[in-house]
């Protein structure tokens, strides 16, 4: 079954890339026809999927290269499952939204996203650490051509930085794996979870790993990257790097980071929890000053993906000691929704300023006024997705944000305190964006003159604001399919390997 959801659509996107550029419909309605069969097929899978089993299911195991031990090993557990679920159904969302764009080798266009969500949906199946990186380098292919050939005017600069920054990290967490390679023999990161290693190797493993991941997420001060990729990108870009690239910082440190070296994690929590309150604090302030409405969600991703970091190392208290078995289960799953939450709302962001730019081709916040006069049902949507991320009750981003501020509080008051400024923050630049773009009277004639939604717009957004909803109102299936998980999770952190 895994097999077949990272492969069909790597199949499907080559035989879109024969097809070539004259077939433009044909190459739609495939693409579009097998993002929604891996879509329905990982839903199937969600069905088969027992939330109360104690390890990883649908696993297929093949020796792969033999003389190093690699093996093609996938298995997925409650930690991975939300997260394949959130891939396959955001690349549907992509290709439906992409239907009039680009104009140049738009087959080459879908293949990519395509390409993409097969080796995505790899990252969070691989158990085996060889083939994990593999997937996770693979990845970058795509969205460099994505950034690099549908971007904006400045795309080679930012695919250049983005390619960099994530290629460049992700060389140590393979020094990483070599490392424990040698330890246990081969590349299972189930091996890699039970290998005793002593507080100097946790640490290196740690800080190798935490290169890696920090910059996908990203943390700061290596987020410099984002914003650039972001502004570039096409729009269907930036809805998948914000909503399911980043999350893959986040699932390294839940799937690596703490298993692997708990005692390192313990020791340098102190180091995280503060990198995640200035990425939480100051970038949060920094949206504020952004005059592109990409620019500011871009920096507002960085701020509300700092409580993911902050979610998964929050509950050791400043690196003395641990926290209860229920205080981690409550940080780590606040971490879990607030990376799915996350990924819905920003992705309707993006799209949002997607719809606006296709009709007056600017993304300045000067450059709109009084959007709702003339596009009242898009400008409802905007204002709940905004919001959503300003983290207002009864909406997912609520529920993630609290839960781990809720964890932080059991722990250490000033923590809990700083991690709720955002609260403050969040609303200051989400009300100050709707104020601007979205009330008053009309900018001028351009706005005035702005069509509203059609289906293929509105269709999406309504998707996705259903789930934003349901996510905020009704969390407890989500949290049943990862509970099990998490205690597993913190059954390994808390066994002290020295």
């Amino acid at each position: 079954m895994l097999s077949l959801l990272i492969f069909i659509p790597i199949v499907v996107a080559i035989a879109i890339v024969l097809m070539g550029d004259k077939h433009a419909g044909k190459a739609y309605g495939l693409a579009l026809l097998a993002s929604l069969f891996v879509f329905a097929f990982a839903l199937f899978v969600g069905i088969k999927f027992d939330p109360s089993l104690n390890q990883f299911q649908f696993v297929e195991q093949v020796n792969w290269i033999t003389q190093f031990n690699i093996q093609y090993h996938l298995g997925i557990d409650g930690i991975s499952y939300p997260l394949i679920l959130l891939t396959s159904l955001l690349t549907p969302i992509v290709v439906v939204t992409s239907r009039t764009s680009p104009k140049q080798k738009y087959h080459q266009y879908l293949a990519s996203f395509l390409i993409m969500e097969g080796l995505m949906i790899g990252v969070f199946c691989a158990l085996d650490g060889f083939l994990f990186y593999l997937f996770w380098e693979s990845m970058l292919i795509p969205m460099f051509i994505i950034i690099g050939l549908w971007g904006g005017n400045n795309r080679v600069y930012a695919t250049v930085k983005f390619f960099l920054y994530t290629f460049l990290g992700s060389v140590f967490m393979l020094i990483a794996l070599i490392y424990l390679y040698f330890k246990t023999g081969g590349y299972s990161i189930s091996d890699f979870h039970s290998v005793p290693l002593s507080m100097r190797e946790q640490l290196l493993i740690f800080l190798a790993f935490l290169f890696a991941f920090a910059v996908k997420i990203p943390m700061w001060p290596v987020h410099t990257w984002l914003p650039d990729a972001h502004v570039e990108a096409p729009t269907g870009g930036s809805v998948i790097l914000a909503a399911i690239l980043l999350k893959m910082g986040g699932y390294g440190f839940l799937r690596f980071s703490l298993p692997i070296a708990p005692d390192a994690s313990a020791y340098l929590s102190s180091f995280m929890i503060a990198l995640s309150l200035v990425a939480i604090i100051y970038i949060g302030l920094v949206a504020i000053a952004q005059t592109d409405m990409k620019k500011l969600i871009a920096y507002s991703s960085i701020s509300h993906m700092g409580f993911v970091t902050l979610g998964a190392f929050v509950f050791f208290n400043i690196g003395t000691q641990t926290a209860s078995s229920e205080t981690m289960s409550l940080a780590l799953t606040g971490a879990m929704i607030q990376m799915i939450s996350h990924g819905l709302i920003s992705a309707a962001l993006f799209l949002c300023v997607g719809v606006m730019y296709d009709r007056l081709h600017t993304r300045l916040i000067s450059g709109y006024r009084g959007v709702v006069n003339s596009m009242p049902k898009f400008a409802t949507l905007m204002v709940f997705f905004v919001l959503a991320n300003a983290a207002v009750p009864g909406t997912s981003g609520f529920v993630g944000e609290f839960t781990i501020i809720l964890a932080s509080f059991r722990m250490n008051l000033w923590v809990a305190f700083f991690a709720a400024i955002t609260l403050i923050i969040g609303a200051s630049y989400s009300l100050w964006l709707i104020k601007r773009v979205i009330f008053g009277k009309p900018l001028n004639e351009r706005i005035s003159g702005m069509q509203e939604m059609t289906v293929i717009e509105a269709l999406p957004l309504v998707t996705l604001a259903f789930l934003v909803l349901s996510l905020g109102l009704w969390p407890a299936p989500l949290v049943e399919i990862m509970s099990t998980s998490i205690e597993n999770l913190v059954n390994h952190i808390t066994f002290s390997k020295l």
